[in-house]
């Protein structure tokens, strides 16, 4: 492994502390989910199949973000995670994106299986750069398709649901993007408990979307309204 900078370093630790508290706030679970974050012309991204309690900064894989295969790391052995592409395919094309943050979220998951977006029910929805989280069609994981899928279902907003999958939030840094994915998880649990007692009331496209411009400085990583 090549010799790391101070900066490298840290950012290889919020990683694994991201995915520690991934699993402790129970919206992940074990080595499910993964976790990016841009670095230089590069990302920074978790291993395949290493448990959460069981990884380190050093297993944390440097990959070129001109990759066209799942790098590994010569010292340790271990891959990229799976789903690499579709992280990478994210940074690619979203500039303003600094973090993905992917997890099998319990009701997100749910809502994804039973192929349903999530419409504006809440007004936090605003917080994802829209008034529609959009659900994916099904993909194999791994593949072109999956990705392909994710980063059209994801557009220009922070958040989708990947069809019979998990979820994808995203930000600008690793802080941001970690808390829009329990945002996200929360949105789905309530839309699907209220949609159980009988179907919550829509907003209007045009409130939530005068709401987005105060979400931008709302939250972690984004100083506060």
């Amino acid at each position: 492994m090549a010799r790391q900078t101070k900066a490298e370093r840290a950012a290889r630790k919020a990683i694994v502390a991201a995915c520690r508290a991934m699993n402790a706030k129970d919206f992940n679970q074990g080595a499910a989910g993964n976790i990016s974050a841009r670095f230089d012309d590069s990302m920074l991204i978790t291993p395949s199949g290493v448990d959460y309690d069981e990884l380190t900064p050093d297993m944390v894989i440097r990959m070129d973000l001109a990759g066209e295969a799942p790098a590994r790391d010569a010292k340790t052995g271990l891959k990229a995670s799976s789903e690499w592409r579709f992280h990478r395919d994210i940074l690619r094309a979203r500039a303003d994106v600094g973090a993905v943050v992917h997890a099998h979220a319990p009701y997100a998951t749910v809502l994804a299986m039973l192929r349903r977006p999530i419409p504006a029910s809440h007004y936090m929805i605003a917080a994802f750069g829209g008034a529609r989280i959009e659900c994916t069609d099904y993909a194999p994981f791994g593949t072109e398709e999956l990705s392909a899928l994710a980063v059209a279902g994801l557009g220009p907003r922070q958040g989708v649901l990947l069809g019979s999958h998990g979820m994808i939030a995203v930000g600008p840094d690793l802080k941001r993007a970690l808390w829009l994915a329990g945002e996200l998880e929360t949105l789905a649990r309530q839309h699907y408990l209220a949609s159980l007692a009988g179907g919550p009331v829509i907003l209007p496209d045009e409130e939530v979307l005068t709401l987005v411009e105060r979400f931008a400085g709302y939250g972690p990583g984004a100083g506060n309204r």
